[in-house]
């Protein structure tokens, strides 16, 4: 197949549901290729999988974030271009060093016991729930709330407001899906964009009367001092964004990790008590089921990447979940093997947009996932896992299972 055949084949809806073979159809073809102009990406002009070279692009700076075409007349896409993730330096760095001074090893000790009570909790229920033998959707009753509580906490978002706020999450994340660019998918996150701009300045305005300890309030108090370089609009971007980068790839840590775990009995066995096991499961999980399979960056310049030219602002399609099982980097690499050595994966990126909640997740899943097993040993899936249908964010949604009573 030609580099067009497999990018009709990954765009599929068998493609979405099973998008590997067509990476290593891709690695087949060399470490980047050129091709032809697609109505998904109609900027994109080369797609990279080969691992150096995607990490080679993510590390250098001067690769840029390019802004879409009438981006100022969308909402959403307003929102996404005055946050971090979405922009350039100067303002990039400007507003990474504020939220980076929160990403602190003491706010990372302290979000320990938080996560181990949230955790312990939600066994709990999953455990009265399946007294019977009754299956629990494993989505619903741990891999959602997990992150979203600790992040809720974190943050400073009220408990009772997590379910009206992750439909909107859902608006956005299908939106930013390769097929997701349609009226009514765009509608939907414009809407979404613009109330959650509104839950937010109503909250920011609360913090205000009655500040506390969560991230909201220490930023509100910063930002009202003129101790940080970041106006209001740009704080609330920058928080509708990170709350939604940062919970829901750890959702699909947890939920595409999971069957990976228990088809290696061994494993499960041994992961309770283990601590350095548990933090190669994580990675490893990360590594063959990446929750972002693609990112893009453009030229700064005419260039030669990896022998394909490159004119400048032209598109690189970046294929992190490719990259991740490129053989020339992770040996048998459709393998889980949680004691692989080797160079990291690059499921949170890397270089000066690599996932400030990085380490948050990370801590999720090594603390999670041995309670869980350790609870649960006989847990099991009762049913076929249940995908997002989304290429950029992939990952299980609906995912039942057994306690094992």
């Amino acid at each position: 197949m030609d580099v067009d055949e497999i990018l009709t084949g990954l765009y599929s809806e068998q493609g979405r549901q099973h998008p590997y073979p067509w990476y290593a159809a891709l690695h087949g073809h060399g470490p980047v290729s050129t091709v032809p102009t697609r109505a998904e990406h109609r900027t994109i002009t080369t797609v990279a999988v080969g691992y150096d070279l995607v990490s080679q692009v993510l590390r250098d700076p001067q690769w840029y974030k390019q802004a879409p075409p009438g981006w100022q007349e969308q909402e959403i896409l307003r929102t996404f271009n005055s946050s971090m993730m979405f922009v350039n330096p100067p303002d990039h760095t400007r507003m990474r060093a504020v939220f980076a001074k929160t990403f602190t090893p003491r706010r990372l000790g302290a979000l320990e016991p938080v996560i181990v009570r949230v955790v312990d909790t939600l066994l709990d229920r999953m455990a009265e729930a399946g007294a019977d033998g009754t299956e629990t959707d494993f989505v619903a009753d741990f891999a959602y709330p997990v992150p979203a509580l600790v992040m809720a906490e974190f943050i400073g978002l009220p408990e009772a407001d997590l379910s009206w706020y992750r439909q909107r999450v859902d608006w956005i994340d299908e939106f930013l899906d390769v097929a997701g660019k349609t009226p009514q998918r765009l509608a939907l996150a414009n809407q979404a964009a613009e109330e959650l701009r509104a839950y937010y300045r109503d909250l920011i305005a609360h913090r205000r009367a009655r500040p506390g300890e969560d991230l909201i309030s220490g930023l509100v108090e910063a930002v009202d001092a003129g101790d940080v370089a970041l106006t209001e609009d740009e704080l609330i971007s920058n928080l509708i964004v990170l709350f939604n980068a940062s919970f829901v790839t750890t959702v699909y840590m947890f939920s595409n990790g999971l069957p990976l775990l228990l088809a290696h009995p061994d494993v499960v066995a041994a992961l309770p008590g283990d601590d350095a096991l548990a933090r190669g499961c994580v990675d490893e999980v990360l590594r063959l089921a990446s929750p972002v399979h693609f990112l893009a960056r453009a030229a700064p310049r005419d260039t030669d990447l990896g022998g394909v030219p490159v004119r400048r602002d032209e598109n690189v399609l970046l294929m992190i979940a490719g990259a991740n099982r490129d053989p020339a980097r992770f040996p048998d690499p459709d393998r889980f093997d949680p004691r692989r050595v080797g160079p990291p994966s690059l499921a949170f990126g890397v270089g000066p947009h690599f996932c400030l909640g990085a380490a948050v997740s990370r801590l999720e899943g090594r603390l999670a996932l041995p309670r869980l097993l350790a609870r649960f040993p006989r847990l099991t899936v009762t049913r076929t896992p249940t995908y997002s249908g989304s290429l950029f964010l992939r990952g299980i949604d609906k995912l039942f299972v057994s306690t094992g009573g």
